[in-house]
C-alpha cells in the first residue's frame, strides 16, 4: 500500500516544481473585476479565501487577453500591463497558502455579445455558437489578420502572467469559447490551415502553445479542452484524445478535461460526482501527462478512488470548496492527514 497514490500525494512537474497534493481548484467565474477587467480588493480577497482549502493547485479564474475576447460585464481581464499589480496581489496570496499558483486565459470568440466586446463579434467561420440558455449573434468569420492578432494577445497575456509571478498558465479551450470553437467541427467550417481535419481545427491552438514554450521555456503550461462536446456532429472521444495527444507533443504539462460547445454542463444520464471523469480517465490512459478530472467532485474518499485506480492524475474540485474553503479543508484533507 505504501506506493498508493491518493489525495495527499505529491506530483513532481516542470523546472523542478512540486505540487503539494493532488486537489485542485478549478477557474471559477468571481464578477468580481471592475467594467474594466481590473481586479479589485474583493477579488483578492476572494482568492486569499479560495486559497484555505488547503490545494496543490489554485487556478484564477477566466481572463480575457483582449476587450473583443470579453464575456461578462465584471470578468476578470489580463490585457493591459496595468492590470499585473493586483494580479500579482493574487498570486502572492496564493503561494502564501503554499499552493501553485495559475491563471486561466481565454477569448470569447464568438460566445459572447457585442455589449461586452464594443461591437466586435468573431469566430472562426462565422457560425452562431449555440449556448443552452439563448441564442447568441451571429459572429464575423476571422482572417488571417485576425488570427494572428489572437496569437498576439495570448502570448502578450501570458507575459503579463509570467511578470505577475504565476507559476502556471492555463489557456481555456473548453465551454464553447474561442479556442473550443477552433478545435469543434460544429463552429470552424474553414478549409485552409487552420480547419478541416482535426488536426487542422487544432492548428492556432498549437501555434500558441508552440510559441509560449519557446518563448517560456520553464513555464508550467495546462489546456483545458473537452472530452467531447456532447452535441451532434461535435468533437468525439477519439478527436479529443489526438488533440491531448498533439498538446502532449507540443510541451504542454497538464490537460484538463470538461466539456465542450453548448458550455459548462452535466450530462443528463450521469449523476453524482465526477460525472466528466469517464472522458479523462479515457484520454488519461492515452497519454503520459497529467490530466485533471472535474465534475462535482466533492469527497476525499472520492479522490482516492479516482488517484487509487489511476483514472486521473490530478482532481478538481470547485462548487465544494467555492462554498466553505477552510471546512472543506477541515473534513476533507487537513484533518485527516495530520490527525
Amino acid at each position: 500500500m505504501k506506493n498508493t497514490i491518493n489525495r495527499f500525494s505529491s506530483l513532481s512537474l516542470r523546472n523542478n516544481t512540486i505540487l503539494s497534493n493532488r486537489v485542485v481548484v478549478p477557474p471559477m467565474a468571481s464578477e468580481t473585476a471592475d467594467s474594466n477587467g481590473y481586479a479589485t480588493n474583493e477579488t483578492i480577497t476572494h482568492y486569499s479565501r479560495l486559497s484555505e482549502a488547503g490545494a496543490g493547485l489554485v487556478f484564477v479564474e477566466y481572463s480575457f487577453v483582449h476587450s473583443s475576447g470579453k464575456s461578462e460585464a465584471n470578468q476578470l481581464g489580463i490585457n493591459h500591463d496595468d492590470q499585473i499589480n493586483n494580479l500579482c496581489l493574487i498570486a502572492e496570496k496564493i503561494h502564501k497558502s503554499g499552493a501553485i499558483a495559475g491563471i486561466q486565459l481565454t477569448h470569447s470568440g464568438g460566445k459572447t455579445e457585442t455589449c461586452f466586446t464594443d461591437g466586435s463579434l468573431h469566430s472562426p467561420s462565422g457560425v452562431i455558437v449555440p449556448v443552452k440558455d439563448k441564442k447568441l449573434e451571429k459572429p464575423n468569420e476571422m482572417s488571417l489578420s485576425d488570427i494572428k492578432n489572437w496569437k498576439e494577445w495570448f502570448l502578450r497575456a501570458v507575459d503579463r502572467a509570467v511578470r505577475a509571478n504565476f507559476d502556471m498558465v492555463e489557456l481555456h479551450a473548453a465551454h464553447g469559447y474561442g479556442l473550443n470553437q477552433w478545435l469543434s467541427p460544429i463552429t470552424n467550417k474553414r478549409n485552409d490551415q487552420y480547419g478541416g481535419s482535426i488536426q487542422k481545427n487544432s492548428q492556432l491552438l498549437l501555434e500558441i502553445v508552440n510559441q509560449i514554450r519557446s518563448l517560456y521555456p520553464n513555464l508550467l503550461l495546462s489546456v483545458r479542452m473537452p472530452g467531447q462536446d456532447f452535441i451532434e456532429g461535435g468533437l468525439t472521444i477519439s478527436d479529443c484524445i489526438l488533440i491531448a495527444q498533439l498538446l502532449q507533443e507540443a510541451g504542454v504539462d497538464i490537460i484538463n478535461i470538461s466539456s465542450g460547445i453548448g458550455g459548462w454542463k452535466r450530462p443528463r444520464t450521469r449523476l453524482g460526482e465526477g460525472y466528466l471523469v469517464e472522458e479523462a480517465s479515457i484520454i488519461q490512459g492515452q497519454i503520459s501527462i497529467p490530466v485533471i478530472g472535474v465534475g462535482g467532485i466533492e469527497t476525499g474518499a472520492y479522490i482516492d478512488h479516482l488517484l487509487n485506480n489511476q483514472k486521473v492524475s490530478l482532481t478538481a474540485v470547485g462548487r465544494a470548496i467555492l462554498k466553505d474553503p477552510s471546512a472543506w479543508s477541515k473534513n476533507q484533507l487537513r484533518s485527516i492527514h495530520y490527525a
